[in-house]
């Protein structure tokens, strides 16, 4: 079998009969993970469901969903995977933390986390240079991006998060063709490219982690060239959704049956009706069953122009759980309460997520005595790893019981 048939596997992402394809994935998802996984085998038999009466997505329902945000305190209470790893730690080969805080792990095969379609899709090819900036550090970002990258056959420059002066100037001195990472990143390179007088190589990219603005994606081609594609996924499931040419939602992506919840009841919506994406995977190291994303989003039945026959993800329509992506990284409000709730100073807080020029802003509302922003800012970079603004607010601009993240973009 050649690459470019493995990353273009037509069975799974052009079948001829969609329902029977995800039918048989669930099938075999749900047996699996009755045998090896110790969470899923007591949900199931919570559910009262026979993982040998299984025949399809929609014997699920009775299994309550398993939300992301419950993950620390399963993990914590069941460390370090909280039951549902199928395999021993010792035959994987990393675990990473991600906010929350979540272990995440990764097993001993090649692209792990299914990236290599969703890169094909969109026009990487063996022997094209890649700058992929996310994250290698504790959280598992880059190393996604990159063991996909790696399947197809790119070279990869590992930028990781850093400064973009020096990123700029790496891709630029070997002719990346290719970026993967956060759209906002990308139009900061390449303002910081255009500043130094040095060519843009730049021609394709995958973004994540964030929103794309269809005026940043309207940026990014008319103005410097680059043809941009979105890929959606977790750390948990992997990829699970991607953009193909036509760009017209993401199509779902092979080793994953999606269903779109109401958040409230776990019912499966109708086609076009927003709701929860609900994940059942196929990973014989880490198998989910009905794994709440905590995203929103609708499901695109009619067919595209590309030739796959998979449903497609409408896009991200907003979250259900309290977690908000600022710059391609998950924020909780436990991790502001860790470092606020412990500081005499601070009476009220409120951490806001705006947007300026296409670039995420965390902002956190104090009001308090005698307060040390820089000394509080450093402390919540160092729980988030993020920058962030403290703004000192006079008493009673905050309510009692306000959220503590608000996602104002």
């Amino acid at each position: 079998m050649t690459k470019e048939t493995r990353l273009w596997d037509e069975g799974a992402e052009a079948p001829s009969d969609w329902t029977e394809y995800q039918d048989a994935l669930v099938k075999r998802a749900v047996q699996y993970a009755s045998e090896c996984s110790k969470e899923m085998r007591h949900r199931l038999a919570d559910a009262g469901l026979n993982p040998e009466a299984v025949s399809g997505i929609g014997d699920l329902r009775n299994i309550k969903v398993l939300a992301k945000d419950d993950l620390p305190e399963l993990q914590a209470t069941d460390p370090p995977f909280g039951g549902l790893l199928a395999v021993d730690v010792g035959e994987l080969r990393r675990i990473y933390r991600s906010p929350g805080p979540i272990n995440d792990p990764e097993g001993r095969i090649s692209d792990f986390w299914r990236m290599a379609p969703a890169l094909w899709a969109a026009g990487f090819r063996p022997g094209d240079i890649v700058l992929n900036t996310l994250s290698y550090h504790l959280t598992p970002g880059g190393h996604m991006l990159d063991a996909g990258l790696r399947e197809v056959g790119c070279v990869v420059l590992p930028g990781g998060v850093g400064s973009s002066s020096t990123q700029a100037a790496f891709a630029a001195s070997v002719g990346a063709t290719g970026y993967v990472g956060t759209p906002q990143f990308l139009l900061t390179l390449c303002e910081k490219i255009e500043r130094e007088a040095l060519p843009v190589s730049f021609q394709k990219a995958l973004v994540t982690g964030a929103p794309l603005p269809q005026s940043l994606r309207r940026n990014l081609q008319g103005t410097y060239g680059i043809d941009v594609f979105q890929v959606y996924g977790t750390a948990d499931a992997g990829a699970l959704g991607f953009e193909c040419k036509a760009k017209r939602g993401w199509h779902i992506a092979p080793g994953v049956a999606i269903e779109i919840v109401d958040p409230g009841t776990g019912e499966p919506v109708i086609p076009g009706e927003s709701g929860e994406v609900v994940v059942t995977s196929s990973n014989n190291i880490y198998p989910l069953v009905r794994f709440g994303t905590g995203d929103l989003s609708s499901m695109v039945m009619d067919d595209c122009t590309c030739g796959r026959t998979t449903p497609r993800l409408k896009g991200f329509l907003g979250r259900v759980g309290e977690g908000v992506k600022v710059r391609g990284m998950f924020v909780h409000p436990r991790q502001l309460a860790a470092v606020l709730d412990t500081e005499p100073s601070v009476h009220r807080y409120q951490g806001v997520v705006t947007s300026k020029d296409h670039r995420d802003v965390l902002t956190v509302m104090v009001e308090g005595n005698e307060l040390e922003g820089p000394a509080l800012a450093l402390l919540i970079e160092e729980a988030t790893n993020l920058r962030v603004a403290i703004t000192s607010v006079p008493p009673g601009t905050l309510e009692d019981g306000a959220k503590l993240l608000v996602d104002a973009r």
